[in-house]
């Protein structure tokens, strides 16, 4: 694949699934690969989407999951020149992002969420995963992103704490979805809670507590 030629996107319009099909001939070699790509997300988080669907495959590959594997590898053929870049910056502020695929998974319909942390200009935190229950609203599955992603900051805000990094102010986080922004700062809305589950409620204690704030934006 060293002289493959480069594509855009690291996943093409194919859906890979679970779907019958002809099993791959040399799924050893299909692992090592899997597992080799793995390493690589802690410095390209670009291809974490596509390096998270093909790893639910690796117990019984087939011919779709290897053509997956190539379309990454040609992706990645054309990020030889990309790096991952840390940024000097006077803002020690905590912010990012989350964002969730509803029902994203054909074979199971669970969804696939995730989220990036900036320290200043700096990624220093991502990840991408599929939610472990299958959400009936895309609300449910936005909110699930968010309090995956509330942990996280709540982690680093300790992780600062302990290094006597102090931030000027409490952490922001972007979400495109209007009806997990609302349920996040609202406790009454109860045309979207009475599916959530209770643990996802604790969101709400440190929004209310002003030390996470939620903004609405739109992609």
């Amino acid at each position: 694949m060293t002289s493959c030629k480069p594509v855009d996107t690291p996943v093409s319009t194919l859906k890979v699934t679970i779907l019958p099909d002809v099993l791959f001939s040399n799924p050893t070699q299909f692992r090592q690969i899997v597992s080799a790509l793995q390493y690589l997300t802690f410095t390209q988080p670009n291809i974490c989407f596509a390096i998270n669907r093909v790893c639910q495959f690796m117990h019984a590959p087939i011919d779709s999951h290897w053509v997956a594997i190539k379309r990454i590898l040609h992706y990645l053929k054309g990020m030889t020149s990309y790096g991952f870049h840390i940024t000097c910056s006077s803002s020690f502020a905590l912010h990012g992002s989350m964002d969730a695929y509803w029902a994203g998974s054909i074979d199971d319909h669970k969804s696939i969420g995730g989220y990036l942390v900036f320290f200043g200009q700096t990624l220093i935190s991502w990840k991408s995963g599929k939610q472990r229950t299958v959400a009936r609203f895309c609300t449910k599955t936005e909110y699930k992103a968010l309090v995956d992603g509330t942990a996280e900051f709540i982690w680093l805000q300790y992780l600062l704490t302990d290094l006597q990094v102090l931030p000027a102010s409490a952490p922001t986080i972007w979400c495109d979805n209007l009806g997990a922004t609302y349920l996040s700062a609202n406790p009454i809305f109860h045309a979207h809670t009475k599916h959530v589950e209770v643990d996802y409620y604790f969101l709400r204690d440190w929004v209310a507590k002003k030390e996470i704030h939620i903004h609405f934006i739109f992609f």
